[in-house]
């Protein structure tokens, strides 16, 4: 998790956080899309490895970063133990995808990736994102390595179902409930998807935790020929950076996480929060509610310039849409756009700030909408919901969900009774508008199929071969600073590099942020102790300001926030 942790149900936010996959796509067409043709020439030049790498995607259009050279991806299978505790029994594949390093002469060695999840697609990860990744000179001398984690995507897959059509009793129209019948309708889909997976998840179902991961990533080290393991993981991807810290200190290089779980709070809790589900342990609701908190204090300072700015304050202008959406839902064709939408469509764009004057547009004509608007004023909300993906016809159909529930679940401890789901969402309510949300959404352990036999649940004080660098923005609304600060101090000689802004993870938030992290990749330097930057981007900023803002001729800064996230949100949850 990084868990966006939208809920699987949210037709609004969930779609919207789906369709971001495309939009980012679109906004980046013909990058890394197409397939090489046989016979075209590699780049390849790399020392003897255990990996059969071939050439299987070409950098296409005239978004190569500038002065470098073009980019020929290559792909590869590797197999790797279903059981870890069984070498020499049955396995499965990962599929990796690999950026040769430009500069073959200084070549260091090999970045592995993890965008997040659980159930980011580390390969899509890297063709996309990767060639943008901190700075030119680390590009030049780190193949940079996206995987697909065991159960996920491309790689040996965990699936619960014949088809996505199948998948439909998984998913109920609701972004949490509230109504005792909601209730057992949320349950009815746990169960649905919990017996799918029994009859038909076969035995990796077993083997999906976040250790047997990392156990994974240490053999594809060895296989790209690497004695020691450089590795940056997102979100979620930092709970798989702190278990593989855990579990081979010797071998670490030089290790980032970003965006980061509070790894106590992911795995057991700390005495006495055995009675919550993990994904209330985290205290999501707190960074969201912060993060909201400063959405509202930077338009309120924009003025006119932030379209939901109001005379009395933007923030007493939400609590009243929210009111208003409680006691009077917007019908849009037969849906019917409720406070629980609204809040999940706002955590949504709450993850990249650059989004954020798009959100006080769209908030602005809700407003006016759920006030007696017209039928043009409904026509219009509608296609700015459309424009963002947050279309409301059918139900999300994510390929895969069943790659999150395996991986949380068998990490995590967690009740066994919905109505301790029922108890801690109404407790965290009081806390935050996000706690119900937040809290929900890892229902479906209450009663998970899988083993959680090879898990690691600590400790986490293994002291590293190498400093662990973590970084944090000051407000994520999904992985709030107080993850980042509690692995830092849980690491010995850690250090922590925050940045002074807004939104899931600092990539591409802050270009001194992404040089310090880069110089920490290439040969170990550490920001200094307490290490601040500021975000470059406005948030509240017009769209096309934001993308008149270069990073590069490449691409827009915002752009390439929204090819990063595009791997978070494009998970089930995205954390």
């Amino acid at each position: 998790m990084t868990p966006l942790l939208l809920s699987r149900r949210p037709l609004s936010t969930a779609s919207r956080l789906a369709a971001a996959v495309t939009v980012a796509l679109a906004g980046i067409a013909g990058i890394a899309a197409a397939p090489l043709a046989q016979g075209a020439p590699s780049t390849r030049s790399a020392p003897a490895s255990a990996v059969a790498w071939s050439g299987c995607y070409r950098w296409l259009g005239d978004n190569v970063p500038p002065g470098e050279p073009p980019i020929i991806y290559e792909c590869a299978t590797v197999p790797v133990p279903l059981d870890h505790d069984d070498p020499r029994g049955a396995s499965v594949l990962i599929s990796v995808v690999r950026i040769p390093a430009s500069d073959r002469a200084h070549r260091i060695g090999s970045l592995f990736l993890n965008p997040g999840g659980p159930g980011g697609s580390g390969v899509d990860f890297a063709l996309f994102a990767g060639p943008y990744l901190y700075t030119p000179e680390l590009r030049a001398r780190f193949d940079i390595v996206g995987f697909d984690p065991r159960g996920i995507a491309r790689s040996t897959q965990l699936r619960c179902t014949g088809s996505p059509r199948q998948q439909g009793p998984w998913f109920v129209p609701l972004v949490w409930p509230e109504s005792a019948a909601e209730t057992d309708a949320w349950a009815l889909s746990d169960a649905a998807l919990q017996e799918d997976c029994d009859q038909r998840g076969g035995r990796i179902l077993d083997h999906m935790s976040t250790a047997d991961v990392a156990r994974d990533l240490d053999l594809l080290r060895a296989a790209v020929g690497d004695e020691q393991l450089t590795y940056a993981g997102y979100s979620y991807g930092s709970y798989l950076g702190v278990t593989y810290a855990n579990l081979f200190p010797s071998r670490v290089r030089a290790l980032v996480v970003d965006g980061v779980l509070d790894p106590v709070a992911w795995s057991t809790g700390d005495p006495g929060q055995q009675v919550e589900p993990f994904s209330t342990r985290l205290r999501s609701d707190v960074g969201s509610r912060d993060t909201l908190a400063e959405f509202f204090r930077l338009c309120d300072e924009a003025g006119d310039g932030c379209p939901f700015a109001a005379p009395g304050g933007s923030s007493a202008r939400y609590d009243a849409l929210e009111a208003r959406l409680r006691a009077h839902p917007v019908d849009l064709d037969g849906f019917a756009y409720d406070h629980r939408f609204l809040v999940g469509d706002t955590l949504g764009f709450l993850y990249s700030s650059p989004e954020w004057w798009t959100l006080a547009d769209l908030l602005a004509t809700l407003d006016e909408l759920s006030a007696g608007g017209s039928a043009s004023q409904r026509a219009a909300f509608e296609e700015k919901r459309r424009s963002v993906g947050s279309g409301h016809s059918g139900f999300p159909r994510y390929p895969g969900y069943e790659g999150f529930a395996a991986v949380a679940c068998a990490d995590s401890d967690n009740p066994t009774s919905v109505a301790a789901w029922s108890a801690a969402a109404a407790d965290r309510a009081l806390v935050s508008r996000f706690g119900p949300l937040w809290t929900w959404v890892s229902s479906v352990c209450n009663d998970w199929p899988g083993s959680q036999q090879d898990r690691f649940v600590g400790p986490w004080t293994a002291r590293t071969a190498n400093p662990v660098l973590v970084a944090s923005t000051r407000f994520d609304p999904a992985t709030p600073l107080h993850g980042a600060q509690r692995a830092a101090g849980l690491l010995p000689g850690s250090r922590l590099l925050t940045v002074e802004g807004w939104g899931h993870t600092t990539l591409f938030l802050s270009a001194a942020a992404d040089a310090a992290v880069a110089a920490y990749l290439l040969d170990g330097t550490l920001p200094a102790v307490g290490a601040r930057f500021s975000q470059d981007l406005d948030p509240l900023a017009p769209p096309a300001a934001a993308d008149a803002r270069g990073a590069g001729a490449a691409a827009s800064a915002s752009t390439l926030r929204a090819t990063h996230l595009m791997s978070l949100r494009g998970a089930p949850y995205g954390r």
